[in-house]
């Protein structure tokens, strides 16, 4: 068993793992604590007690299956959205959808349909690997109300399907909340109880291509923004700014505040959650433990450039309250 090589690997998919430790020296003064002439058969049960420590649940946590149930059922989402104003892969595009399709330039129309097709990979991906577990498809229909009105279609995005700028805010909102999301669902597959390390790689690897949409789309936008004509700038976005493909702070509130602020916002840790997880806003500046900003005031950085330099989790809770928003009333398929 060799010990740096596993805290070697778990570092590349949790580059936090040593603060989860409380910090790199106190792992092996714990394990120096054992004493010297441990038996190397014990090393094993030694170490799976500091692990506990770093990422121990309280009952009620969900499991790796929870996880990835709540991973499809996010995906189902992105890609219901995609293919209801793209028109799906191998279908004959609507009326509609021909004449949205034909308000992007050539280059990000090929851009949003390479998204659209991961999303339904990533579906077809978590529905193999849950098996008899997996979540029954949602029907295309009264289920998903992207206009933000509940069943109503006249919501805050009423002409996402009509208006490009209004179609790529809430394709950003989407795979923003998706990046968040993974991210806070990882701590819960590492620990889970025989959880394959190959869910865990999958479900880093998904979060890996939904920060690359999010940093698309908000190029797109960000681009628009800073044209010659303001006018076709998205809600949310700052004509004044140089384009930028990661989030900013807390983004403004997003491309509609009043609905989107809660993604870039402070998540609500659930009762379950391990004291060494939290859920903090996307402007955040401390990191391990560390203010970034007061550590490093000598060097005059903007707190924007402190934050932009990583995101952060969100809690399930959150992002199922957040995903509701594109639900009609009375659906259950986020409860």
């Amino acid at each position: 068993m060799n010990i740096f090589q596993i805290l070697s690997e778990l570092e590349k998919v949790d580059p936090e793992v040593y603060e989860r430790f409380d910090s790199r020296r106190r792992v092996f003064k714990h394990m120096t604590g054992l004493g010297k002439n441990i038996a190397a058969t014990a090393v094993p049960l030694a170490f799976t007690a500091i692990f506990n420590k770093a990422y121990g649940q309280t009952s009620g946590a969900p499991s790796a299956t929870d996880v990835l149930r709540f991973a499809l059922r996010l995906e189902y989402l992105e890609s219901y959205f995609y293919d209801m104003g793209l028109g799906q892969a191998g279908t004959t595009a609507t009326a509609a959808q021909t004449t949205l399709r034909g308000k992007f330039s050539s280059q990000n129309l090929a851009a949003l349909d390479k998204i659209r097709t991961d999303e339904a990979n990533h579906v077809k991906l978590l529905s193999g690997a849950l098996g008899s577990n997996t979540v029954a498809a949602p029907a295309r229909t009264g289920v998903f109300d992207f206009t933000g009105g509940k069943g109503t279609n006249a919501g805050p995005f009423a002409t996402v399907f009509t208006d490009a700028a209004i179609f790529l805010a809430v394709a950003q909102s989407l795979e923003d909340t998706g990046v968040r999301a993974y991210k806070g669902g990882a701590p819960y597959l590492m620990s889970a109880d025989k959880t394959p390390s190959s869910v865990l790689e999958t479900a880093l690897n998904i979060h890996s291509v939904e920060a690359r949409h999010a940093a698309r789309l908000r190029t797109m936008r960000r681009a628009a923004a800073t044209s010659t004509n303001p006018s076709s700038a998205a809600p949310g976005s700052n004509p004044s700014s140089s384009p930028k493909s990661w989030i900013s702070g807390q983004d403004n509130g997003g491309a509609s505040p009043m609905q989107t602020a809660p993604i870039y916002g402070a998540g609500t840790a659930p009762s379950y959650t391990p004291s060494s997880i939290t859920f903090p806003a996307e402007d955040n500046v401390t990191q391990g433990g560390v203010n970034l900003q007061t550590a490093l005031a000598s060097l005059n950085f903007p707190a924007s450039a402190f934050s932009e330099a990583f995101d952060e989790p969100l809690p399930v809770p959150t992002v199922l309250s957040i995903a509701s928003t594109f639900t009609v009333t009375g659906s259950t398929f986020f409860s």
